[in-house]
């Protein structure tokens, strides 16, 4: 459960937040990629099941560099308030990386065809977000300016995201992403700022010494 959910919405993220043409409608998603190299932000997550009770409560950060790479951690919250274990997730521009701590486990698949189904297949940089996704400004609240994000392909892990902005889209605040399973992500950014730098080895993954590794990573 906590695996998919990371995975889902560490996903999503990356490929809605990849800068790419958005068509003739511009939202507060336009303004806000309009020039971006480099991504950086902290979160919470909570995760509701489709009767609204929650079944996860993570902090986490990313940061994303255009095109192609990114790193995403994610700690989950236990009832207690407690931090657990972990989890990363990393996309070189070649494999993307997935690290189980707990299971001292790392999976790794070429980055082309890992995301080839999913929104981040837009980290490639060779397509337009108008192709996968229908984009349209969502209207106004909770101080918030709101936009909506469809896939239009059946296969893809989500089945709509709402993405909040403060600031006439310059300042990310929320996102509402739900699944076809019927369950919400609700990230709220804490920090968020664009192009900050980022360093060579924040994007780069190698295996713990011990790890078992599943997967062959292109060189």
């Amino acid at each position: 459960m906590t695996r998919m959910i990371f995975r889902v919405s560490s996903l999503v993220l990356a490929g809605v937040l990849v800068p790419q043409s958005f068509g003739a409608t511009s939202t507060a998603l336009d303004a806000y990629l309009a020039g971006v190299s480099t991504l950086r932000a902290e979160f919470t997550q909570q995760v509701t099941d489709s009767r609204g009770s929650e079944v996860q409560r993570a902090t986490g950060s990313f940061v994303i560099q255009r095109p192609g790479k990114f790193r995403w951690e994610l700690t989950p919250v236990n009832a207690t308030g407690a931090k657990q274990t972990p989890q990363l997730m990393v996309a070189d521009g070649k494999n993307l990386w997935f690290y189980d701590r707990d299971l001292d486990q790392v999976s790794v698949k070429p980055a082309a065809a890992a995301l080839t189904a999913t929104p981040a297949s837009l980290l490639s940089g060779d397509g337009k977000l108008g192709e996968f996704f229908d984009v349209r400004a969502d209207g106004q609240r909770d101080g918030l300016t709101w936009v909506r994000v469809v896939p239009k392909r059946s296969d893809a892990d989500f089945r709509e995201v709402r993405i909040g902005f403060k600031g006439n889209g310059h300042d990310l605040s929320r996102m509402v992403l739900k699944d076809k399973l019927g369950q919400t992500v609700n990230l709220v950014f804490n920090v968020s700022a664009r192009n900050v730098p980022v360093a060579d080895a924040e994007l780069k993954f190698a295996p713990p010494a011990g790890a078992d590794v599943i997967g062959t990573p292109i060189p």
